[in-house]
C-alpha cells in the first residue's frame, strides 16, 4: 500500500513539474487518487499559476475544493472536476471572471451551484449524473450551455440556453444566431 501511495505522490509531482517546465497552460491531475487538492502545489507553481487555464481533476476522491484553490488559479478557462464527490462549490468561485467551461458531472450535487451564475464568461455547465432536485428558473443560467439529466428538475420560465440531455440536445428558443465567420462552429453557435 505504501509502494502504491509513494507512485501516486510521485506521479502528480511528475504532472506538476511538467507543466512547470514546459511553460504549458494545463495542469492535468486527473485519475491520481487526490481526496484533496495538494498545498505543496499552490507553492510550486506560484510563478506560473496566471498561466494555468485548463486544470483538470477528473476521476479523484475530491470531496470540497478551497477558497485558496479557486483564488490561485483565477485565470482559469477551464475546469474539469467530473467523477469526484463534490457537493458544492466555494463561494470563492466567483473569482473565476474568465471560465468558460466547467465539468462537475458524476459528482454528488444537489442543488445547482447558484455562484456560476455570476460568471461572465461562462458558457458550458455539466451536471451530468448528479442528484439535482428543484427547480431551475430562467436567470439561473442564462445564454449558458447547460448539460444535465432532469429526471428531477423542473425548469421555470425556461431562459434562452441549450440543454444536452442524455446525449440528445434540445434548443430552447433563444435569439437566432449567425456565423460571424467562416471558422465558427456549430457548437459555438449553440452556445450563443
Amino acid at each position: 500500500m505504501l509502494r502504491k501511495m509513494g507512485e501516486a505522490v510521485a506521479r502528480v509531482a511528475r504532472k506538476v513539474n511538467e507543466t512547470v517546465e514546459s511553460g504549458s497552460d494545463t495542469l492535468d491531475l486527473a485519475d491520481c487518487k487526490l481526496v484533496s487538492f495538494p498545498i505543496c502545489i499552490y507553492k510550486v507553481l506560484r510563478n506560473v499559476s496566471d498561466q494555468i487555464h485548463l486544470i483538470t481533476l477528473a476521476n479523484n476522491e475530491l470531496k470540497s475544493l478551497t477558497s485558496k484553490f479557486m483564488t490561485t488559479f483565477n485565470q482559469l478557462r477551464e475546469l474539469r472536476l467530473e467523477g469526484n464527490y463534490l457537493f458544492r462549490l466555494p463561494n470563492e468561485v466567483s473569482s473565476l471572471q474568465h471560465l468558460r467551461a466547467i465539468d462537475l458531472s458524476r459528482n454528488q450535487f444537489q442543488d445547482f451551484p447558484e455562484q456560476l451564475t455570476t460568471l461572465p464568461a461562462l458558457e458550458t455547465i455539466n451536471l451530468e449524473e448528479n442528484e439535482i432536485v428543484g427547480e431551475l428558473h430562467g436567470e439561473t443560467a442564462e445564454n449558458k450551455c447547460l448539460i444535465m439529466n432532469f429526471s428531477p428538475v423542473s425548469i421555470v420560465s425556461p431562459p434562452p440556453m441549450s440543454i444536452v440531455r442524455a446525449h440528445t440536445p434540445i434548443q430552447i428558443p433563444a435569439p437566432s444566431p449567425t456565423l460571424s465567420s467562416p471558422s465558427q462552429s456549430f457548437f459555438s453557435l449553440l452556445l450563443q
